[in-house]
């Protein structure tokens, strides 16, 4: 053998393994299940292993008919199996597996790990076959199967097609980035529907709204105040969520912070620290006040409210468009007016635009701190504003409260 073949073959010998890998474990998987007896099904462990190696072969040969045959070879036998198949499953999860199996070996010539990695994902939900079923048929009611496919629809089909051109009536705002922030509120209300099924009342939403404050927090305090109009019995935990996206905010801008301008944080951690700890004190006395029993997991149930969704998008629409028109009109006297005019949408942008102009030297490290707790409170407004449309008083006006004193503890600690 020559030199050239030894490096060739060496050079192979991981595409080979990876696809011996793919074919053991989904032919292990296949395995167990296909039963014994003169009803077994036709392929195990042997026969997966060999259609992967079958594949890797024929890709490496470089033939451009061997692979084609050698597909058309496992479709003809997978065809027999299953008209030979007396086990009384109507299913044709192996012998489509077998097919797969077939192609992994074939993409682990060139792809090696990207055919381990498709493997162990097709093992999963072999393996998974009882717990998806379950899922699908027992679990998963219509309705929530609906919203699922209309989320789907909204975000993969809706959202690539929506006009991305900025209008001017709307303040520079594009369509699409409208449609966006629909599907985001959407998306934030169906995680705390599924945070609530999968942990209870007392720690789903808390943790949904921690989680989706990260995304946005003025979307997080809207989202759970359409869901404590619809189960009121879930208020304190509506509550307490809104509150603990003010914890991401407050965690985001430290690491903002930290990372346009780390000298800003001379002045901008002990009020942000004073902000997160706050928030997360109000969290925990609304927690306290949420009991399981009060309010059982919903069995069936909307994910989210397609109505309040758009009427999320089109509110904060309405208010871009009239900040751009106070802009047009009247110009910024400074950047202070700039910067708290784009917190009532975003905290996060304005404080990064804060941060930006400290970092160039236009505004003095000291002065960084009001800059950034002025973008802080006029998101406040918003997020009050979106807590009593979407929740009604019974929520709006607690949130408010706590977001009130939340704020005024922030600015506190950077006055003192």
């Amino acid at each position: 053998m020559s030199d050239a073949s030894v490096t060739a073959f060496a050079n192979l010998l991981p595409s080979f393994a990876a696809a011996v890998g793919a074919g053991l474990l989904i032919g292990i998987e296949r395995e167990r299940r296909k039963g014994s007896g003169a009803n077994r099904q036709f392929a195990g462990v042997r026969t997966f292993t060999m259609a992967a190696v079958m594949g890797a072969i024929g890709q490496s040969l470089a033939h451009p008919w061997l692979v084609p045959l050698g597909g058309t070879l496992i479709l003809v036998l997978s065809a027999i199996g299953y008209a030979r198949d007396r086990s009384g499953d109507p299913g044709i999860t192996t012998e489509l597996a077998l097919f797969v199996t077939y192609l992994l070996g074939v993409l682990a010539i060139d792809e090696p790990r990207s055919a381990a990695a498709s493997a162990v994902v097709v093992a999963a939900l072999l393996y998974a076959r009882q717990g998806l079923h379950r899922f699908s048929t027992e679990l998963l009611s219509p309705a929530e199967l609906r919203d699922a496919l209309l989320l789907g629809g909204a975000a993969l089909v809706v959202l690539p097609m929506v006009p991305s051109t900025p209008l001017a009536w709307l303040g520079g705002l594009d369509p699409r980035r409208l449609w966006a922030l629909a599907v985001m509120f959407m998306t934030i209300q169906g995680l705390g529907y599924v945070a609530l099924r999968a942990f209870g009342p007392r720690v789903g939403l808390a943790f949904g709204g921690l989680m989706s404050g990260f995304v946005s927090s003025a979307a997080t305090t809207g989202a759970l105040g359409a869901r404590a109009r619809e189960t009121p019995a879930l208020l304190p935990s509506c509550v307490a969520g809104a509150w603990l996206s003010t914890v991401a905010t407050a965690l985001q801008l430290l690491l903002i912070t930290s990372t346009i301008h780390p000298a800003s944080l001379v002045t901008l951690r002990a009020p942000l620290l004073v902000m997160l700890a706050s928030a997360l004190s109000c969290a925990l006395l609304a927690l306290a006040r949420q009991h399981e029993r009060a309010a059982p997991l919903p069995t069936a149930g909307r994910a989210f409210n397609l109505a309040g969704s758009l009427g999320f998008a089109a509110l904060l629409a309405g208010v871009t468009a009239v900040v751009g028109l106070i802009e047009s009109r009247y110009g910024l006297a400074g950047a202070g007016i700039g910067i708290a005019i784009a917190g009532f949408a975003d905290a996060h942008s304005a404080a990064t635009s804060a941060l930006s102009l400290a970092n160039s030297g236009a505004v003095a490290p000291a002065a960084i701190g009001h800059y950034v707790l002025l973008a802080v409170t006029t998101n406040t407004v918003t997020k009050a504003v979106l807590a009593f449309t979407s929740g009604g008083t019974r929520y709006g006006a607690p949130v408010t409260a706590g977001l009130v004193a939340i704020t005024g503890a922030a600015w506190l600690a950077l006055l003192a």
